[in-house]
């Protein structure tokens, strides 16, 4: 099935890619709202704010494993029936969520809602291909990506609002309502049998066995590290400094949200220019100087233009990754990005899970040190790939 069979829209590319974007939205705000109504997720379950983290590192946890493992599991299935199944099961759980009478049912609800951001994202960008002309695949995939910038600027604030005025309850309910609104939108406009090829054992092999392209999904797992280890806990971290409310939280989100739009908008636009190596190194010391300078913020609005630099890094900075691994292996970019995915919730993961660790021992003010420390060693790391991969090209196939 090709692009003749779906609906052209007025942007000239085909309609079925709206629902697309609109299902990343779904995701992402799902994936990203846990950190947002943290605050009420402590104060209502009665349980810590190191022990709430674990929503947030269990989830990132089934994701990263779950990428990989779903991309050769479901790699026959139509993509229509697929995507539109992980969205109504994305809804499903959510729904369930909303009712959880503790934080370890909530927990284990929300990481089986996970399962879907393990399947849509990924297998929603390997049918691309199919679905619109060649010379057409790079807008194609900018614009269905576009969705995740959406659910940080618009996504998550709303469902941290909403967790803030009304209870984090009504924002699983949202993300459910929004699930089956997807899924219908979606059924409507995706075409049958579209089923992109699987990837091969050996672009697998290939891709495991390089020392460019690990070291350069290390330097994923670390910068995610960097950011989660405050990221994660940033509700109850600006609450504790500052007071803020629901509505001056959900403004900070906006404008970190908002540079995180502009930040992806200018590297589209001078990454080639530029180079990926060095877009990743500039995105990596936006985020480390945000990073530097909040301790030192002494109000919420001060804070807000603390989030602007990282902002503008946060999003230039993986998709300058994703850049900077196809064009070291364009033929193993499948396996690569799927890697590079499961690397950015094993880094979140880790994140998470070493802030909770910092917040026992040394309380919440102590995480942006050892966030920054993340993403100096990130740094670090990303100029020994961009070495590895001058001095060790990988051999293309013959």
């Amino acid at each position: 099935m090709t692009q003749t069979t779906a609906h052209t829209s007025q942007t000239g590319l085909p309609g079925v890619l709206w629902p697309m974007m609109f299902g990343n939205i779904v995701i992402g705000t799902g994936v990203m709202v846990a950190a947002g109504v943290l605050n009420d997720i402590v104060s209502s379950l009665s349980v810590s704010v190191a022990t709430a983290g674990h929503l947030i590192s269990v989830g990132a946890l089934v994701v990263c494993l779950g990428a990989p493992l779903f991309a050769a599991l479901v790699a026959g299935w139509d993509r229509r029936k697929l995507l539109v199944g992980s969205l109504l099961w994305y809804g499903l759980w959510h729904a369930l969520a909303a009712f959880a009478p503790g934080f370890a049912s909530l927990n284990l609800l929300r990481s089986l809602a996970l399962v879907s951001a393990a399947i849509f994202t990924p297998q929603a960008a390997s049918c691309i291909g199919l679905l619109v002309p060649a010379q057409q695949r790079g807008r194609a995939i900018t614009f269905v990506f576009l969705g995740w910038s959406v659910a940080s600027v618009l996504g998550m604030p709303l469902g941290a609002w909403i967790g803030g005025t009304l209870g984090w309850r009504w924002s699983m309910g949202l993300i459910s309502a929004l699930s089956l609104v997807g899924a219908l939108w979606l059924w409507r406009r995706m075409p049958d049998g579209v089923v992109p090829p699987a990837l091969s054992a050996a672009a697998w092999r290939q891709t495991l066995s390089s020392r460019t392209l690990l070291v350069t999904l290390g330097v994923t797992v670390l910068s995610a590290g960097g950011q989660f280890v405050l990221f994660s806990y940033m509700a109850p971290y600006i609450h504790t400094r500052f007071d803020t409310s629901p509505a001056q939280f959900s403004a900070l989100l906006v404008c970190y949200g908002g540079m995180g739009f502009v930040g992806n908008a200018l590297l589209s636009r001078y990454i080639d220019r530029v180079g990926a190596s060095r877009a990743v190194l500039i995105a990596l010391t936006c985020i480390s100087c945000g990073m530097l300078v909040a301790p030192w913020a002494d109000s919420w609005l001060i804070m807000g233009a603390v989030l602007l630099p990282w902002g503008l890094g946060v999003f230039a900075s993986n998709s300058a990754q994703q850049a900077r691994l196809v064009g070291q292996a364009p033929w193993l970019a499948s396996a690569s990005i799927a890697l590079n995915t499961s690397a950015m919730y094993a880094g979140q993961a880790l994140g998470a899970t070493l802030g909770a660790t910092v917040i026992v021992h040394q309380g919440l003010i102590a995480l942006p040190h050892f966030g920054l420390l993340g993403m100096l060693l990130a740094m670090a790391l990303s100029l020994l790939a961009t070495r590895y991969a001058r001095l060790h090209p990988l051999p293309a196939p013959s």
